[in-house]
């Protein structure tokens, strides 16, 4: 029953409100706040600040550039995971700098801690527990929302991220129960508000594992998996003298499952959820349950089972990889016969969540709704998996409400910015009927959106949006200059035969120099690194940093792929400056495919790179809309 208009009150005024408070809506309030508006976060528990519901790490492949992003345009993630850490380690060493990833293991409860002090500190930042059950629209346009209690609060932009509690129900066998994440609340009226608006809303599912006893786990029998010696950050504002020696850090353990476990997994898919018909909703593709794995994977006799601390302060762990829905005695019995559990303690069962999600192709590229002007939605509601995906697009989400009651123009990234651009464009131009997750594969550029450049990429764009500062941005510059000036000067050295240098080449099966080489071209070599080069040329008058002998190494290794990646860049962005009017009637373009007619309706892409990305518009149709827009800009300059 919604509240009624006696028991309502006004409870005051804001310029941008967010609903719901995990990892995007933190990003989206922070921002807006940053940007110089009066904000509201409203949670329905304070408890779940940023909270980590499922594993509690962040970052690995994609999703770790991701954070670097969120970092470089002045969002608070890659901070609060460099203050609350147990574990850094950068994978994929051994492949090209497109595909590296760094990943940490989360204290979940200091990472709540800090980022619920950081917002509370925020000054123009109010943070409020209360369930949004409805929003304020007049005439397509968002005004505000109502709670449970009969608050009424007014903004000029509201950001919806209610993530896994829109509607959300647990399931651990056959038992199921309303609920949010970690048994926290539900937001259901708030789905039911939606679609009363006319959204169209579907129902995805997401999974966890069991958490078990630290104290009774064999860690013998498992392979430890500690951090890294060498210091990573994903702030660029972190110094390497905040990194944790490894001694401090606490290892993640690594085991497996076996034909033993897959058979128990077998006997019992009756009493599966996600094979009983009991789970309506779609999971993860990328993170499977266990169940899913051994049967869609039958040839495979064991799957890898990392565990992994959940903080500084208990002994519980998180058993990562054995997501599962199955009711509580069959969990108890798999852990048992994996090898290092087979006296362990479990905790807590792990559960299935089914969910409410927003179809993504009825927003923006600016992440607002095309259906309700002024209203955002960002994170899982959007159809996402993931941290870090939630919070790259609340980041969005958050800096696009601000500039909206700011009255300034929104703020778009592109697929060649970064991997946020990525993710966004792929969700409002193809949609997804799966929860999303990203992956370097999606990014066609992703030698170019790398983990090591974000700040390059993206730092001068912080700080156009007013959220970075002018003394970061003139770090940033200095080192940006300083990689040019290495570059340009090695560039001009050369090392002569007869040198040194011969006999480390020779030492790697290479050929003594005949002729003398330039200093750049020889650091192109694959086993020369920036810091061996240094041994046989002088070094720069200005030592650099670690961080920009990377820069000056990747830019020099790959310079020929870079300049490739860059004329595909060029090529699309002429696409993208090809506008598609708003209100063009597709019904009146003679030529188009039936299917790609109905798809440009339904996406209704704003520019024609989009456009050629909808899955079933092809080259033909392409072409006929390109022309046109053209006859329709040439008849509108004549009229003029």
């Amino acid at each position: 029953m919604q509240v009624s208009e006696a028991k309502q009150y006004e409870a005051g005024s804001y310029d941008v409100i967010v609903v719901g408070a995990g990892h995007a809506g933190s990003e989206a309030a922070l921002a807006a706040a940053r940007m110089g508006n009066k904000t509201l976060l409203v949670t329905i528990s304070l408890e779940m600040v940023a909270f980590m519901p499922c594993n509690p790490s962040l970052g690995g492949p994609a999703k770790g550039i991701v954070v670097r992003e969120i970092d470089a345009l002045g969002g608070e993630m890659g901070h609060n995971i460099d203050k609350t850490y147990v574990q850094m380690r950068m994978l994929n060493t051994g492949k090209g700098p497109a595909v590296r990833a760094l990943r940490a293991q989360a204290d979940k409860h200091a990472y709540h801690r800090q980022m619920k002090l950081t917002i509370e500190k925020e000054p123009n930042l109010t943070l409020r527990q209360a369930t949004v059950d409805d929003l304020i629209v007049e005439d397509g346009v968002c005004k505000g929302v109502i709670t449970n209690t009969g608050a009424r609060y007014h903004a000029k932009a509201v950001v919806l991220t209610v993530g896994t509690a829109a509607r959300g129900k647990i399931i651990i066998g056959e038992l199921q129960y309303e609920s949010g994440p970690n048994n926290s609340k539900s937001a259901v009226k708030l789905s039911e508000a939606l679609e009363r608006l006319g959204f169209e809303l579907e129902r995805f599912k997401t999974g966890t594992p069991p958490r078990v006893n630290g104290n009774t786990i064999d860690y013998a029998a498992t392979e430890e998996q500690p951090g890294d010696e060498t210091p990573h950050h994903f702030s660029f504002d972190t110094p390497d003298s905040a990194y944790l020696p490894v001694k401090d850090q606490l290892s993640c353990w690594l085991t497996y499952t076996n034909p033993t476990v897959h058979q128990i997994i077998r006997d019992n898919l009756d009493r599966a959820p996600m094979f009983s018909g009991v789970i309506e909703g779609v999971g993860p593709r990328y993170c499977p349950s266990i169940e899913d794995k051994v049967v869609r994977f039958a040839d495979k006799d064991r799957h890898q089972l990392f565990l992994e601390p959940e903080g500084r302060d208990t002994d519980e762990y998180y058993v990562d990889g054995l997501s599962t829905s199955f009711p509580e005695e069959i969990q108890q019995k798999l852990l048992q016969q994996i090898k290092g559990l087979e006296k362990v303690e479990m905790m807590r069962p792990g559960y299935a969540i089914e969910y409410d999600v927003v179809a993504p192709h009825q927003l923006h590229p600016t992440l607002e709704t095309k259906l309700i002007k002024n209203l955002y939605t960002a994170g899982q509601t959007n159809g996402t998996s993931g941290y870090e995906e939630a919070a790259g697009q609340g980041l969005i989400a958050g800096i696009n409400a601000g500039r909206r009651a700011l009255g300034k123009e929104p703020f778009v990234l592109k697929r060649s910015d970064a991997y946020i651009g990525v993710m966004i464009d792929d969700l409002v131009t193809k949609g997804t009927k799966e929860p999303y997750r990203l992956l370097t594969s999606r990014a066609e550029y992703r030698l170019i959106l790398r983990h090591d450049n974000a700040d390059f990429r993206l730092m001068e764009k912080g700080h156009e949006l007013g959220l970075v500062s002018d003394e970061r941005l003139a770090k940033m510059e200095a080192k940006k200059v300083a990689v040019k000036a290495e570059i340009d000067r090695l560039s001009s050295l050369r090392i002569k035969p007869g040198s040194a240098a011969d006999d480390f080449i020779q030492a790697h099966g290479d050929h003594a120099l005949k002729d003398s080489l330039v200093a750049a071209a020889f650091l192109k070599r694959p086993y020369v690194t920036y810091d061996r080069l240094m041994d046989f040329i002088d070094a720069p008058v200005e030592p650099l940093d670690r961080q920009a002998k990377e820069q000056v190494e990747i830019q020099l290794k790959y310079e020929g792929y870079i300049k490739k990646e860059e004329v595909k860049v060029n090529r699309l962005k002429r696409m993208e400056a090809k506008k598609i009017p708003a209100n063009i009637d597709y019904s009146q373009v003679d030529g188009l495919a039936t299917e790609g007619r109905q798809k440009l309706e339904k996406i209704r892409p704003e520019t024609l790179a989009q456009a050629s990305r909808i899955s079933g518009v092809n080259p033909a149709d392409l072409a006929i809309l390109s022309v046109y827009i053209q006859q329709g800009h040439k008849k509108t300059e004549a009229k003029k």
